[in-house]
């Protein structure tokens, strides 16, 4: 039996809404009815965020989807809420509870002996129970079957890990870390350094760079200017595709440069080399993701065809 088909009539709109994911649903979910709310054609977000997690998760959408995988890629910051004494098969409250284990007296400057080692570019080995793939499957698929998983450890970097509040078995801490951290993993080692086991409770992902002090929306604050104001109180909300790469060196375009890189053609510059750069047309148009190489050659790394 075919399914109905989709009324929804979608339109084309670009740019990012940074939204507060709610606890309890996954990422992608929240992606989907936000870009239901925009009946934007396209859209993809920047980072999953575990059902259990809230707080920042840009969308991106339209042509601004193209430059995803740069932010995926964004150092992030958030608090975490970990319990001392109970180690999870997850690494987090939703997971099996595997051990539990006395908690040892704790002091301040105990907790920070055993977060030292935690900071830095460090070796992590990613939870079982993560999107990450074996053989193109992800690993929480094949754990939850029951098939033997083996998790390689991987180097991550991690900015800050400070304790904000400890009372007890629960500790508050502070992450700021690059791409690819596990939070649940700084838990689950935390409380193995600390002789006594732990997982995560609660996490908030706080900004995403370039968004360092990030105005996020809720699910149902989004829903209520829609109600109110229609689809233009949305819009007004987008950011511009340029704003998630304002971290970005600008290179700006004269018309004929702007038109030798649009087909395809590497550009002379004679600019100091850069990993990555946002590229401007003559009007002030963001044109592509590009790199500059040693030779001051600017090549197109993402090309956008955003409206002028």
């Amino acid at each position: 039996m075919s399914r109905p088909k989709d009324p929804t009539i979608w339109r084309d709109v670009h740019g990012i809404v940074l939204v507060d994911k709610p606890r309890g649903l996954s990422s992608n979910q929240a992606l989907q009815k936000v870009r239901r709310l925009f009946r934007a054609a396209k859209g993809g977000h920047t980072g999953s965020l575990d059902p259990l997690a809230t707080g920042l998760l840009p969308v991106c959408l339209g042509e601004a989807t193209k430059i995803a995988g740069h932010l995926l890629g964004a150092s992030k910051a958030y608090v975490a809420d970990v319990r001392l004494g109970v180690t999870t098969a997850t690494a987090d409250a939703e997971g099996e509870i595997l051990e539990t284990r006395p908690v040892p007296p704790l002091d301040a400057a105990s907790i920070e002996r055993a977060l030292a080692p935690l900071r830095g570019r460090i070796r992590q080995v990613p939870p079982i129970y993560s999107a990450l793939k074996q053989d193109g499957v992800p690993l929480y698929r094949l754990a939850r079957e029951g098939v033997p998983v083996q998790v390689e450890a991987r180097e991550v970097e991690v900015f800050r890990l400070d304790l904000v509040h400890h009372d007890g078995a629960d500790l508050r801490l502070a992450v700021e870390c690059g791409s690819g951290t596990y939070v649940r993993s700084l838990a689950r080692d935390l409380g193995e350094a600390l002789g006594c086991g732990a997982h995560l409770t609660a996490l908030r992902r706080t900004w995403v760079e370039p968004f360092r002090t990030p105005a996020m929306r809720t699910l149902a604050e989004l829903e209520a200017i829609r109600a109110a104001h229609g689809e233009a109180g949305l819009d007004a909300l987008v950011l511009s595709t340029d704003a998630g790469l304002a971290a970005l060196p600008l290179v700006a375009l004269d018309a004929a440069q702007a038109s030798k890189l649009r087909q395809g053609q590497p550009v002379k510059l004679g600019a100091p080399a850069t990993a990555l750069c946002r590229v401007h047309d003559a009007g002030g148009v963001l044109a592509a993701l590009g790199e500059i190489d040693a030779n001051g050659v600017l090549r197109v790394v993402r090309g956008l065809n955003l409206p002028g």
